[in-house]
């Protein structure tokens, strides 16, 4: 399935069917947050941190996807995403669009 950040698809037309949304919220283990708690000390990449948070990005599209292909999409566009804390230890990640049937 294509996925976009654009509205339009070159070269094809397509019928909107409706907004999509991926959610995943993950939280990380207590070892992980003693070592991010170190690295704020000295400063840089929290590895474990990104690591969680690409995995989540990829859980939301996947779930975006299986939502756009229930109701019979052949892409999504105007993908984005959105995150946030959820308490102290807790990210959430959505991943939303616009479904869309091709229709040339």
């Amino acid at each position: 399935m294509l996925i976009t950040t654009t509205e339009r698809i070159p070269g094809h037309e397509y019928e909107v069917l409706g907004e999509v949304f991926g959610v995943t919220t993950q939280s990380r283990n207590v070892v992980s947050d003693i070592g991010a708690g170190l690295k704020n000390i000295v400063g840089g990449e929290v590895r474990g941190y990104t690591k969680m948070l690409q995995a989540s990005r990829e859980k939301a599209i996947e779930r975006m996807q299986a939502e756009a292909k229930a109701k019979g999409a052949d892409a999504v566009v105007m993908m984005r995403f959105d995150s946030g804390s959820i308490a102290s230890d807790m990210q959430s990640v959505v991943a939303y669009g616009t479904a869309v049937k091709f229709t040339d």
